[in-house]
């Protein structure tokens, strides 16, 4: 069960940065490590959800293609839901997102890295039941292996939402909290995540493909296109190719 905290263990590293960088974090390694965490959770969607949900429903008697576009679509929906009702602010705006709150720009930039961590933390939970159980092709190599992969592209996400904290005011160490809670709810949408896949094993197929096209949803709205924004656009490119590399030959070699 400790593989459900490495990759808050990421974001605290990240985070960790407010205490080593004075300044704010240059624009094109922002760029990289945008594009970088958009080429990881690409690959995990790909090699570590939708295909052992494919192989999944196969092997229990399904057509294999309908619950990883079923859970995959159900995905995309549920993270649209919340992305027009949680109140949230994005990197470099200054419009809120989300129903009308009085909360600081402080908490809602957390709120908008939050929403990006749940996903991940779902795919972390899914994978690591299927894990568990017996003949559904996914391995706890291959659990840890995402957790890993996770854990890599939180670190500079937990950077990227302490650096700005601390610039706007805030004291390095309240920066640092505040840049840790935002990957807390990783290890709390895994272990839901695993009691309900314990619960109904059928549904795992659905579930794997479910965070899979919940990591899409934040991939595709707002991390490449926050990667290729204004100048050095392929400084991202660059960075989600590194990515995408790395945690395929992650889940390749563990998996």
């Amino acid at each position: 069960m400790l593989i459900l905290f490495i990759p808050l263990i990421g974001t605290a590293l990240g985070s960790a940065m407010v205490f080593l960088m004075r300044d704010n974090m240059n624009e094109r390694l922002e760029k990289m490590l945008l594009g970088f965490a958009s080429g990881v959770m690409i690959a995990a969607s790909v090699w570590s959800l939708l295909i052992p949900a494919i192989d999944m429903a196969g092997e229990q008697g399904k057509v294999s293609w309908l619950p990883a576009m079923a859970g995959f679509l159900l995905g995309i929906a549920f993270l649209l839901v919340l992305d027009s009702v949680v109140p949230h602010l994005h990197l470099d705006s200054e419009k809120p997102e989300g129903v009308k709150s009085g909360f600081s720009k402080s908490a809602m930039l957390v709120f908008a890295v939050t929403l990006h961590n749940l996903p991940e933390g779902m795919a972390v939970g899914v994978t690591l039941a299927a894990g568990f159980m017996e003949n559904t092709g996914v391995t706890m190599a291959g659990a840890l292996a995402l957790a890993i992969g996770i854990a890599i592209q939180n670190f500079p996400e937990g950077a990227i939402i302490s650096m700005p904290l601390r610039n706007s005011g805030m004291s390095r160490l309240k920066a640092f909290i505040y840049g840790t809670l935002s990957g807390a709810v990783e290890p709390v949408g895994a272990f839901i995540t695993i009691l309900l896949a314990k619960q109904i094993v059928p549904l795992l197929p659905y579930l794997l493909s479910f965070a899979a096209g919940a990591m899409m949803y934040v991939v595709i709205e707002e991390l490449i296109p926050e990667s290729q924004q204004g100048k050095h656009s392929n400084i991202g490119t660059i960075g989600a190719a590194i990515g995408f590399s790395l945690m395929m030959v992650l889940d390749v070699a563990l998996g």
